[in-house]
């Protein structure tokens, strides 16, 4: 197979997109050395200023009303509905898709949000085009908002979202369950006992993570207002992602809590620890809870966006790897009661079973199978 030319195209809303667009990009690499590939945040101010700025308003947004998304996901998630909000999407980022083309020239288009998906999929209609064009959707349950057509290759997370997309009349033969892609240096990390030592992390109390993804959210101030309600010292290890504020509150209050409070902000040492720790208490991003999985992490989940993160909950709830904190129940009876009854052990192996460890490789590997199939069937690309 000749070298080729692979445009990466993400989203930095969150976090979970970008990690899902590296660790395909990590592992196309090395299945791939020759090719060329390059990923573009779709949502960057570099990129496209009016795209940044869609997302500062919506981030902004979600701030003062946290049911926007929901908003959002309902109307996308009728057929008419959706097809009329994707549609809206898509014209309008086509311009910027269009250029990114010009500039890259890419023969293989991967996408792990659905703006450019849309974009990257209107064009191909327009266009008549060949291109092709890879999927890669980071949410635990289906919804519209992932749906066009002209996509080659679809990568979901379970084997129910492939059956449901079966139902809707996609081939067979463009679905991969092949799970949410994650560093494959997960699976390196060092035990326990010996990154407790390295964080300087008492080995003989509790260690409760705090995580609000790459932006800090999540309510973690309050939590730790309410973690501090509880007698039994607990090591408490906080990341406060790129929220500086969140980091200076967490600072502040690590000099007066009875626990010892560790704070990070943004910090390549994340996976450490959460391999660390004993419980999660998080948001339910699909990145952070893949991750949780394949560590083997109990989680307490709580404040979900209405929408795909609330389906994420559901799943990882249902397999028995999380506690769903729902609105108006109390966090702290809730940590104590989860140390208390000795189930983080078990909670810890069905998350494992969960874990899907090798799934950032067999995207990459699938990707390249096909693109050997289209060399030898000599379609054209553009």
């Amino acid at each position: 197979m000749t070298d080729k030319r692979i445009l990466v195209l993400t989203a930095s809303i969150g976090s979970g997109h970008i990690k899902a667009a590296e660790a395909v990009r990590q592992e196309l690499q090395q299945l791939w050395p020759e090719a060329q590939i390059t990923t573009v945040d779709f949502m960057a101010r570099e990129t496209s200023c009016l795209h940044w700025l869609m997302k500062k308003i919506y981030l902004q947004m979600l701030a003062f009303v946290p049911n926007l998304y929901d908003v959002f996901y309902k109307v996308s998630g009728g057929a008419s509905g959706g097809s009329l909000v994707q549609g809206a999407f898509a014209a309008v980022m086509q311009p910027v898709f269009v250029s990114l083309l010009r500039r890259y020239q890419p023969d293989l288009v991967i996408c792990t949000h659905p703006f450019p998906e849309g974009a990257a999929s209107w064009w191909k209609r327009r266009h008549h085009s060949q291109l092709p064009l890879a999927v890669v959707m980071t949410d635990y349950s289906l919804h519209q908002i992932w749906l066009y057509p002209k996509v080659d290759c679809y990568f979901m997370a379970t084997e129910t979202m492939k059956r449901q997309m079966l139902a809707r009349g996609f081939a067979e033969d463009s679905l991969w369950a092949a799970g949410i892609p994650i560093d494959q240096r997960l699976q390196h990390i060092e035990g326990k006992e010996v990154l407790r030592q390295h964080l300087s992390i008492p080995q003989d109390q509790p260690a409760i993570l705090l995580m609000g993804g790459g932006l800090g959210l999540g309510g973690i101030e309050t939590t730790l207002l309410e973690l501090e309600q509880l007698p039994q010292r607990l090591t408490l290890l906080v990341v406060a992602g790129r929220n500086e504020r969140l980091l200076q509150q967490g600072l502040a209050f690590a000099q007066v809590s009875h626990h010892l409070v560790k704070v990070w902000g943004y910090t390549e040492q994340a996976h450490e620890l959460m391999k660390a720790s004993d419980l999660l208490i998080t948001k339910p991003g699909a990145l952070t809870i893949s991750e949780a999985f394949v560590l083997g992490l109990p989680m307490l989940l709580h404040d979900p966006i209405p929408g795909p993160e609330t389906e994420n909950a559901v799943y990882a709830t249902r397999h028995g790897a999380a506690v769903w904190l729902h609105p108006g129940e109390k966090l702290a009876p809730a940590v104590a009661e989860l140390l208390a009854n000795g189930d983080l052990p078990a909670m810890g192996q069905r998350a494992s079973a969960c874990g899907r460890p090798l799934a950032a490789h067999a995207i990459a590997q699938t990707i390249v199978h096909f693109m050997r199939a289209c060399d030898e069937l000599n379609q054209p690309k553009l």
